[in-house]
């Protein structure tokens, strides 16, 4: 049954694709360029840190940058949020989305904002704070927005897996065929051999491999401290077990650990729980990601007297040389 809706799904996928080639459903374009970061599958293929580091390099180039967020989890339900003019963080987690907030941490100097329709939100960031690029967060199958060059993370096991729902994947291997750069995602699970027909058989000239990088340890106020010794872990992130490679990778003993559904929404009550158990391990400090850091504002209660801890990652390219160059390049013939 879920072999067959998932044939449903992808034929409605390439029916959508077609209208918008063939003009049927109208494309928008911006004042400014447009790169897209997006993915074949739902969840978990490291997109949001490239999304990241991708702002970072344009930004660092001398580049006017907005990042356009969907603000998936959010409460917003108007055209545009704007979530950071560049200097301040403007709105939480609960209206525009933890990842959208994470990245307006993240990156000073850099407008993020969040709404249904990129293009509507593009247009108004450009109406308040000028042209500039714009980076689309989760953008592949955004297909309404123009865009000059489209970045698409690829976790190495997607193209064995399914459509949904009997698996993970939003468009079959196909549709890679419209991507301009390849970025390789959790390496870990993949042979060397593996990786390079992987990249032969994806375009080595297109191909790029991505690590992830442990940057430190901060508490929840964004002061860095020393690795713990031992911590008890939580988070709701889509492939938790990546967090518990990255802890135990930056000094960590973990002895413990929780785990919720992506995005999950805490209470003080969990937090509370959280604690004890933690206590109960002998750990150090509760750790957790960035992204779940900011679903915290609010409900860690004053009386939890045991750190809380964020481990930072980032996103590492290889060849990162070269994939500035193609990404600048296609900025600059887009201007």
């Amino acid at each position: 049954m879920r072999r067959a809706l998932g044939r449903l799904f992808g034929g409605a996928a390439r029916l959508r694709l077609a209208a918008y080639s063939r003009g049927v459903l109208r494309r928008r374009r911006l004042a400014g360029p447009v790169v897209s970061v997006g993915n074949l599958s739902v969840g978990g293929s490291g997109k949001t840190p490239l999304v990241r580091r991708v702002a970072e390099i344009l930004r660092d180039e001398g580049r006017r940058v907005a990042v356009l967020s969907r603000g998936y989890g959010g409460s917003f339900r108007g055209e545009a949020l704007v979530v950071s003019d560049g200097d301040e963080v403007l709105a939480g987690s609960a209206e525009a989305g933890d990842e959208p907030v994470m990245l307006a941490r993240s990156l000073p100097g850099v407008v993020v904002a969040v709404g249904p329709r990129r293009d509507v939100v593009g247009r108004v960031v450009e109406a308040r704070f000028g042209p500039r690029v714009h980076v689309l967060d989760d953008g592949f199958q955004h297909l309404r927005l123009e865009r000059d060059l489209d970045l698409v993370c690829l976790d190495v096991r997607d193209l064995d897996d399914r459509l949904l729902p009997a698996g993970r994947l939003r468009e079959g291997p196909e549709a890679l065929d419209r991507a301009d750069v390849i970025l390789l995602t959790r390496l870990e699970a993949a042979t060397q051999e593996e990786l390079h027909a992987l990249e032969t058989r994806l375009g080595p000239e297109r191909t790029f491999r991505v690590s992830r990088r442990v940057l430190g340890w901060r508490t929840l106020d964004a002061a860095e401290v020393a690795a713990p010794a031992r911590v008890f872990l939580f988070a709701g992130i889509a492939r938790p077990e990546r967090f518990e490679a990255d802890a135990a990778s930056a000094g960590a003993e973990v002895v413990g650990r929780s785990f919720f559904t992506d995005h999950h929404r805490y209470n003080t009550k969990e937090i509370e729980t959280l604690v004890a158990r933690a206590r109960a391990e002998a750990a150090e400090a509760l750790a957790t990601t960035a992204k779940d850091a900011v679903r915290l504002e609010g409900v860690v209660p004053g009386t939890a007297n045991l750190p809380i801890l964020i481990l930072h990652v980032a996103a590492s390219i290889s060849d990162e040389e070269r994939f500035s160059r193609r990404l600048l390049g296609a900025v600059g013939r887009a201007t």
